[in-house]
């Protein structure tokens, strides 16, 4: 019969196959279970157990049961995990990539609608602007997926392709309006001014939000070996 130690050793054991089969850091899986990583390294090691309630976190975010947490053939199931883990991956940002293309394509599909209504309207008007104008909207699309989906990335790329490309459909609409009544529009490039502090403070944004993510992540993980000190 198994002894305490060689038990631990084993779940330990079962714990590191199935964090690396999903491709998690030991920091980056306390930061999940909101545990300090000296404690994941404690229970990989043998040389504590987590208690029920993290075990069924820690099934539900593998995708197994607890019972496959401390059998015997975790290894072989781990394997099967890690071969399955680059596919489901796969699977998940191709659907993510299509719903975005999608949408996208029913912005541009509007804007064509609305652009041959307005050119049967007045074929000598400024209907090509609804183009100009699904750009900023598909933006807008793009920053709403990337906020739920946490791709910080796209996120950026979309605030900035949003800033620049809105000024723009303000400018070409205000020097349409100004053509139409007969103003000079030479000054309106000002516009594009605009974008200069608004860009800075975006990425201002993203660098201060990344510095207090790691600042809040490093104080809780201090926090929590105290407590558990």
């Amino acid at each position: 019969m198994e002894n305490v130690n060689e038990i631990n050793r084993k779940i330990g054991k079962n714990l590191a196959c199935y964090r690396k089969a999903v491709g998690l850091t030991q920091a980056e899986l306390a930061e999940k279970i909101n545990y300090s990583d000296k404690s994941v390294s404690k229970w990989e090691s043998g040389n504590g157990v987590p208690d029920v309630y993290i075990l069924m976190q820690l099934a539900k975010l593998y995708g197994v049961t607890v019972n496959d947490l401390l059998a015997d053939d975790a290894e072989e199931k781990a394997e099967i995990l890690t071969a399955a883990q680059p596919i489901n991956r796969k699977k998940k940002i191709g659907l993510h990539i299509l719903i975005m293309l999608l949408s996208c394509g029913i912005v541009w599909l509007t804007a064509t609608c609305l652009f041959v209504g307005l050119w049967l309207w007045q074929p000598q008007g400024y209907a090509w602007l609804t183009f100009i104008y699904a750009i900023p909207v598909n933006a807008i699309l793009m920053i709403v997926y990337a906020g739920v989906w946490k791709y910080r990335l796209v996120n950026f790329l979309s605030v900035s392709t949003l800033i620049w490309t809105a000024l723009t459909a303000l400018y070409l609409t205000i020097r349409a309006v100004f053509i139409t009544i007969g103003w000079a529009y030479g000054a309106l490039w000002c516009l594009f001014l605009i974008g200069i502090p608004l860009q800075i403070l975006e990425v201002l944004w993203v660098f201060f939000r990344t510095l207090f993510k790691r600042t809040e992540k490093k104080s809780q993980q201090e926090n929590k070996s105290e407590q558990e000190e």
